[in-house]
């Protein structure tokens, strides 16, 4: 019987990994792209777009070969490993000190980063203050980008993929396997949250939370054609209380087990975080049922 690993979301079989390894040989002239388009075309993985998941496939390749399990073509983009010392392309921002209450702040956009300069003042921003840094986003995703009246910049925020497997939350929801494989892209974790270190506004963080929570699943039917039922967030308790979470009305559900959320082999060791959820309309358990 193959023995299979979660990677990605996938079942990853032994004749899987075979298979990988056939193609790579018997195409010793394909690039890493042309590889994972190929296995995308053929296991017919694509998202509600019908956009193959190429990235997602990417991602993938690059796990199985850490694990040894097969070998790559060299990388023809070798990328950076950016952390926090090392921000993405340096855009410039006024850092000048944003100190109000909520009310006289003025109004406040939050806004969906399409253009390509909001792109690189959000992936700047986050890669120099967050302290998780930024390098990429892989899977179905939305970045945010909050500002003032003067369209200086506030806060910053990237809801992306869910994880894989989470027991209070599949617990709490009534997931088995077959229904969380199905239903997982229902769901969008809150991956970073950055008021950024300039800015002293009381309440401004669970602000921001409850207005997006009122927008996200349409702006995510409008990018993705699906609509989202419920957030999802961890919060490392080493750094943070969640004070914000628990003001904008998320509810705590229990503690993560300290891997990371793609540790197949229970080896990655990470620090503890509370869990948070926040159903976006009444009968989602009901729809993540079905």
């Amino acid at each position: 019987m193959d023995k299979t690993i979660v990677l990605q979301g996938r079942n990853v079989s032994d004749s899987d990994i075979a298979f990988i390894r056939s193609l790579i040989s018997k195409n010793p002239s394909w690039k890493r792209t042309k590889i994972s388009k190929e296995i995308c075309t053929l296991w017919n993985w694509k998202d509600l777009s019908g956009r193959l998941k190429d990235m997602a496939c990417r991602t993938l390749l690059l796990k199985l070969e850490k694990l040894s399990l097969i070998s790559l073509p060299p990388s023809q983009n070798p990328k950076i490993n950016f952390n926090r010392t090392h921000s993405l392309s340096s855009v410039p921002h006024d850092t000048s000190p944003i100190t109000s209450d909520l009310k006289n702040l003025g109004a406040i956009f939050i806004s969906p980063v399409i253009d390509k300069q909001s792109k690189l003042l959000f992936n700047c921003l986050v890669s120099k203050y967050h302290y998780l840094g930024f390098s990429t986003t892989v899977g179905e995703n939305i970045k945010y980008l909050v500002t003032d009246k003067l369209n200086k910049p506030l806060a910053c925020l990237l809801f992306g993929s869910a994880a894989w497997k989470i027991a209070p939350r599949d617990s709490f929801i009534g997931w088995n396997i077959q229904t969380r494989t199905k239903n997982l892209h229902l769901i969008t974790n809150n991956t970073r949250f950055l008021i950024l270190p300039w800015v002293k506004v009381p309440n401004l963080a669970s602000f921001i939370l409850s207005k997006i929570a009122s927008r996200i699943s349409s702006d995510w039917i409008a990018k993705y054609n699906h609509p989202l039922f419920l957030l999802e967030t961890f919060v490392d308790t080493s750094r943070f209380t969640g004070a914000c979470y628990k003001a904008s009305n998320w509810l705590l559900l229990g503690q993560t087990k300290g891997r990371s959320r793609n540790d197949t082999f229970f080896s990655l060791s990470v620090p503890i975080k509370n869990i948070f959820i926040y159903p976006l309309i009444k009968n989602f358990k009901e729809l993540l049922n079905k």
